[in-house]
């Protein structure tokens, strides 16, 4: 599928087809090297699906426009993040996994408008412990909570945090004073949403957090912190879908109504924001 013409290195701007094809061969190095083996499910789903890009370019382009900076936090192997760059953004990609980190800046070492973070990002700058699953780090939390609850819940149950490692920590705030107010943030941190959220002190134009079945009580803290921000208008968007499932915009109390109704195999989403 043609985006237009290759753009010379450098220049910061759209990441095209041209830029893609190297990315390909990126994907396939991490994929053959066996220090990446733990990120190989994850490379395989996540990238080499033209179809899938086009949707997720689709589905953001309302919310993501030529020459804005977005903060990506919780980027894993950089879906989003590379969907953000189609569309023309400068994107800060927060990603506290060394693995992760490592193959984010593989995939974006000659793009100048990507600049990786390797943080957890929480509610206070200053190390944070890290509860890994080297079998699915995509679910790798810093929310003992999380790990808590996933022990109980159906669906959950094979899921292992088998590690722990100290990492750094920053905030929202702090990312801010360093590089400017995003015209959006993504935000996918398993279980630990309520922090990232906590470090925050201002309103950006947009914004978007994960929740899950299985910790709904965080989504509605969630939601009533964006309240306290000024964040007026809310939807929600189911699993990996590119689509909402509570069509248009509405007050806080409709959505956390929307998803205490959600059955349990629902199992996770997105809440976007906008004020």
């Amino acid at each position: 599928m043609s985006r237009g013409p290759k753009l010379a290195r450098g220049t910061g701007g759209v990441a095209t087809v041209g830029d893609m094809g190297g990315r390909d061969a990126v994907v396939e190095a991490l994929k053959a090297d066996p220090t990446m083996a733990g990120l190989r499910r994850s490379l395989e789903f996540y990238h080499g699906d033209p179809d899938r890009d086009a949707a997720l370019d689709a589905f953001y382009a309302p919310l993501v426009h030529a020459g804005d900076l977005v903060f990506d936090v919780g980027a894993h192997v950089g879906d989003r993040l590379g969907s953000f760059r189609r569309l023309g953004a400068r994107v800060v990609a927060v990603e506290p996994q060394p693995l992760c980190a490592r193959a984010l800046r593989a995939l974006h070492a000659d793009d100048p408008a990507v600049t990786v973070v390797q943080a957890a990002c929480g509610a206070a700058t200053g190390p944070v412990r890290l509860h890994v699953n080297s079998a699915n780090p995509t679910v790798s939390t810093a929310s003992p909570g999380f790990v808590r609850a996933a022990a109980q819940a159906g669906g959950w149950r094979d899921e292992t945090w088998d590690d722990e490692i100290e990492v750094a920590g920053t905030t929202l705030d702090a990312l801010l004073e360093a590089y400017g107010v995003p015209a959006f943030v993504k935000i996918d941190v398993e279980g630990f949403e309520d922090a990232v959220l906590a470090g925050l002190s201002r309103q950006v134009p947009a914004l978007s957090f994960e929740f899950t079945t299985i910790a709904r009580d965080l989504a509605a803290d969630c939601l009533d912190r964006l309240t306290a921000l000024g964040f007026t208008r809310f939807t929600v968007a189911l699993g990996d879908e590119m689509a909402f499932d509570l069509p248009g915009w509405h007050p806080a109390a409709e959505v956390a109504a929307h998803l205490r109704a959600l059955p349990h195999d629902a199992n996770s989403g997105d809440v976007y924001a906008r004020t």
